[in-house]
């Protein structure tokens, strides 16, 4: 079965997309997280610095989904997405350039912008050409996130052994030209989730209380998994071999592939306040354990809790997000989300002086308390509203999810 559009098939408008997420967050975002520990060793980036540079990221992304927001047009522009994809793989190329950090500064926060532009269009697409009987499609399509983590981590481990930091920036350029290549023909043809406009038996009056718990269970889990996606790699490094951060990367990536299809499986038979709850406690123990136990072993087991679950834990927030039918539900989710984000590398930033073991820690009680926060929800949860979303109209509110 082909597109009504344009005549493209569902796998591979999934296909197209995945690569684009690939590129974008897999790769443009993440591939900074191994090879942070090559900076630290062969170009000298202390730790505080290797925080800021991490934070820049997220400004960035932050920047680049308001302007989603704020300029709807934005996600249905096939050259904002080309054109972001090449500005991406610049700054990834520039970044050997120099040894500078206000330049890599600069770099992150471009690439953050990219970043977040292209996966906004990328999610428009996959909403706009996966409905019906292949709606499943699109679980493995967001899974293109965590392939690119697992390709760029296993190019990444390779290079640790031939090459250097610059070489590791070069070819993770290179891979993301090959992404893009294969993302390059996607159609960005939005399809808008519609809130409602003004409050009722619907509305925010009735379940403002769950959004409320929600959103910060939310904005909780930015701070605390972010700290884990970008020092995960260097706590392994301290506390084992040498090779095994970047192999704990690459199982990262393989566990968060097919997460999402994982967790929308899972839904079919458990509530989603549930399982919200469940993954929450599963990644809190995940980026807790490399800093209790020492070894391959929990480092590679703490890498697939946290792998199965990143992803999997923003695909059911907005899923109840968009149950709840509070305004702008998706929007306000995404900016708290990333906010958290932004905030996670600068709280830990004092902690990094001896090492990482407090920051995961620390990480991983923010995960708890999100999971606390995700309790309130399980609480007369109202799974039994009766209306949906409306049709879209040229005068009416979209909201675009930008995950």
């Amino acid at each position: 079965m082909t597109s009504a559009r344009n005549g493209v098939s569902p796998r591979t408008h999934a296909v197209q997309a995945a690569a684009a997420l690939a590129a974008s967050m897999g790769i443009g975002r993440f591939v900074y997280t191994p090879i942070l520990p090559l900076m630290h060793t062969q170009a000298g980036l202390s730790a505080s610095l290797g925080a800021t540079l991490a934070t820049a990221n997220y400004i960035g992304y932050l920047i680049g989904a308001l302007t989603g927001i704020l300029i709807p047009g934005v996600v249905r522009s096939a050259a904002v997405m080309r054109t972001s994809l090449v500005v991406l793989i610049a700054t990834l190329a520039l970044m050997p350039t120099t040894h500078d950090g206000s330049i890599w500064f600069a770099l992150r926060l471009v690439a953050g912008i990219a970043s977040a532009l292209v996966f906004m269009i990328a999610v428009s697409a996959l909403h706009a050409h996966l409905r019906g009987k292949f709606q499943h499609l699109a679980g493995w399509g967001f899974g293109g996130v965590g392939l690119g983590i697992a390709l760029s981590g296993v190019l990444v481990f390779g290079i640790r052994f031939i090459g250097t930091w610059t070489t590791a920036w070069l070819a993770s350029a290179a891979l993301a030209v090959v992404c893009a290549v294969v993302a390059w023909g996607l159609s960005p043809e939005p399809r808008p989730i519609i809130t409602p406009d003004a409050p009722g038996t619907t509305g925010p009056r009735r379940t403002h209380r769950w959004f409320m718990a929600l959103f910060i269970s939310y904005f909780l889990e930015g701070i605390g998994y972010i700290i884990a996606g970008t020092f995960l790699v260097a706590a392994i490094d301290l506390a084992a071999p040498e090779w095994v951060g970047s192999a704990a990367w690459i199982v990262v990536g393989l566990a968060a592939f097919p997460s999402c299809a994982l967790w929308a499986w899972l839904s079919r038979s458990w509530s989603r306040p549930t399982l919200l709850l469940v993954a929450l406690l599963i990644q809190a123990i995940g980026i807790a354990l490399p800093a209790v136990i020492g070894g391959v072993g929990p480092a590679l087991i703490s890498a697939f809790l946290f792998g199965v679950t990143f992803l999997g834990v923003g695909s059911i927030v907005l899923a109840i997000g968009a149950h709840l039918q509070f305004p702008r539900a998706v929007a306000l989710l995404t900016a708290g989300y990333s906010v958290g984000q932004i905030l996670g590398p600068l709280v830990v930033t004092p902690l990094l002086r001896d090492g990482y073991r407090d920051a995961l820690l620390l990480g991983s009680a923010v995960v708890l308390a999100a999971a606390v926060a995700a309790t309130a929800l399980r609480f007369r949860f109202p799974a039994d509203l009766e209306a949906g979303p409306r049709t879209a109209t040229s005068n009416k509110e979209v909201v675009f999810d930008v995950r």
